[in-house]
């Protein structure tokens, strides 16, 4: 059943046009200058929980994406290339766009896990399994697997959910090769990344790659990356299955709108209100604190 996202319209930026407009990005196509051809995608400040884009935005959110995705391409461009031209961008959307490839896209959604929770958790209870790949008895949320997992997803319509499938269900899609090829860069791109995330005190419970091939035939790591809109960074000194875990990301915004105080019932198929303040600062402050926690730098 989609749910009918409120998105705003996307602003026009001179020398491109607008191609499409997501949960939080924008994507234009460049008209003119040495990158006509290419895209640009710039990253909003929009929030979305529950399938649903809050009319609230949160400041700042946009460049911290994308510092943070930037940031992360770097660490992981000796085991995969990135989609990643430029960042000379317009003013108006500096600090938090990019000039990247037109890319063939992979309708996969390439998730790595390493710890068991979210849909994930809700799979293994009902079968003992996640995405066809059969689990030890005995795990809890927030439960350390006993290796990283690939368990991909299908790419589901703008306000559908996504749904997890089998590798099988990969191959049969885009071939043996290929649903390899991503298996195999998914779970090396998690293992560099979950590394140095616990390096610095910060879990990577699982994470979500989109992956494209180039007019070379090369495999690239496209969209954003590593982000906690697209990862799940747990305090690693807070760690301890059995319960929710504390995250780096919207979760506090999650608890609120589930909570008496915000007035608001999911199951009435309307939006979610407008967040208050100290909601939005401390959702802003979460996000700056695992940019500055993971890159080292200050935001």
């Amino acid at each position: 059943m989609s749910t009918e996202l409120n998105i705003p319209a996307a602003p026009p930026i001179a020398g491109t046009r607008h191609v499409h407009s997501g949960k939080v990005r924008d994507l234009y196509e460049v008209t003119d200058g040495e990158h006509a051809g290419r895209f640009l995608m710039v990253a909003s400040d929009r929030l979305s929980i529950f399938d649903f884009v809050l009319d609230t935005t949160i400041p700042d959110k946009g460049e911290i994406l994308t510092r943070m995705s930037l940031w992360w391409f770097e660490q992981l461009e000796d085991l995969v290339p990135h989609h990643v031209v430029s960042t000379d961008v317009p003013d108006s959307v500096k600090g938090r766009a990019v000039i990247c490839e037109k890319l063939d896209m992979f309708p996969v959604e390439c998730v790595a896990r390493g710890y068991l929770t979210g849909s994930g958790l809700l799979d293994y209870t009902a079968s003992g399994e996640v995405c066809g790949v059969p689990l030890p008895a005995g795990l809890v949320d927030g439960s350390r697997l006993p290796e990283p997992i690939f368990t991909p997803a299908t790419k589901a319509e703008l306000g559908d959910h996504d749904e997890n499938v089998s590798y099988e269900a990969v191959v049969a899609t885009i071939g043996e090769p290929d649903a390899a090829d991503l298996r195999d860069l998914t779970l090396a791109v998690y293992g560099r990344a979950e590394e140095i995330a616990r390096e610095r005190g910060i879990l990577l419970a699982d994470t979500k790659f989109e992956f494209g091939r180039d007019a070379a035939g090369r495999t690239i790591l496209a969209d954003e990356v590593l982000t906690p809109d697209s990862s799940r960074f747990w305090p690693a000194a807070e760690w301890k299955p059995g319960q929710t875990q504390p995250s780096y990301d919207k979760q506090i915004v999650r608890n609120w709108a589930l909570s008496p105080e915000s007035g608001w019932v999911k199951s009435s198929g309307e939006a979610p209100p407008v967040l208050p303040a100290e909601v939005v600062e401390r959702t802003r402050a979460r996000y700056i604190e695992a940019y500055e926690l993971l890159t080292g730098e200050t935001f």
